[in-house]
């Protein structure tokens, strides 16, 4: 199967571009790309910096991938993003490499779904099976676990964390890290209840929404406090792991600046 290019395309010839790739009309692709098999590349998308994206990925039209973070200490180093496979970027979206500052990567997993206008920012680590609806927006540093749904016109905070199987609706301004099987909302995002149509549809056990829904309500309604919540739920009967990865994830969360568990800069 060969590379199928539109003849109005740019191809740095030493970027690495796969059999049964389609790059469509007035595309760039610079010299430190590679594309992997079964890759289709709409009109007008640009692909640049060390950038590798994988197997069966869809960019529509005016998908930048590969710009400069928007960094003011950015100084031009050698950094990456890494896409994996079955994604699908809608119009407008952009994602920018990293800085030096972690690993030097923005890095996505695998079947995602990025709404027209979605921005990942330097440095984002993006899981599987997410979706983010129009005009999102993430900076820098950003961490969203597996199965997030966020809905359109959502700005996600530097160094912030959104938990697996949460739910962010839209408009939401996101400050603190969005803990995991939560449904989250408003300015500032908070807890609003149990993610219930998301666990549902990922097959969730009735024993695990009954205990994180009598957890949401010690911790966000009775307003108990994390360790008091915590000594009630673990110290009763068998603990679900689901439990576990609430409490964990919100103890890191509380270890950071501002509600952010990555944020650990010290303050100026």
């Amino acid at each position: 199967m060969s590379v199928n290019i539109a003849s109005t395309a740019v191809i740095d010839p030493r970027a690495n571009i796969d059999s049964g790739v389609r790059i469509g009309h007035f595309c760039v692709i610079g010299p430190d790309v590679t594309i992997l098999r079964g890759t289709v590349l709409e009109n007008n998308v640009t692909v640049t910096a060390r950038t590798r994206i994988g197997e069966d990925n869809h960019l529509f039209p005016g998908v930048v991938i590969g710009g400069a973070p928007q960094d003011l200490s950015y100084r031009e180093e050698p950094t990456a993003i890494e896409i994996g496979n079955a994604n699908v970027f809608r119009e407008g979206c952009t994602v920018n490499r990293a800085t030096t500052k972690e690993d030097r990567v923005t890095r996505i997993g695998d079947h995602c779904f990025f709404m027209t206008g979605s921005h990942i920012a330097h440095d984002c680590k993006i899981g599987d099976r997410v979706v983010t609806a129009n005009n999102m927006m993430l900076g820098g540093h950003v961490h969203v676990h597996n199965d997030v749904t966020i809905s359109g016109g959502v700005g996600v905070a530097h160094f912030a964390s959104i938990g697996a199987f949460s739910f962010v609706g839209a408009m939401s301004r996101v400050l603190h890290d969005v803990p995991p099987f939560m449904l989250c909302e408003g300015q500032p995002c908070k807890p609003r209840c149990v993610n219930m149509v998301g666990l549902k549809r990922n097959s969730f056990p009735q024993d695990d929404i009954k205990v994180l829904t009598t957890a949401y309500k010690l911790l966000y309604r009775s307003k108990v406090g994390v360790e008091q919540a915590k000594e009630i739920l673990l110290s009763s009967g068998p603990v679900r792991p689901v439990l576990r990865e609430l409490f964990d994830f919100l103890d890191h969360a509380s270890g950071g600046r501002h509600g952010r568990g990555r944020d650990r800069r010290r303050a100026a």
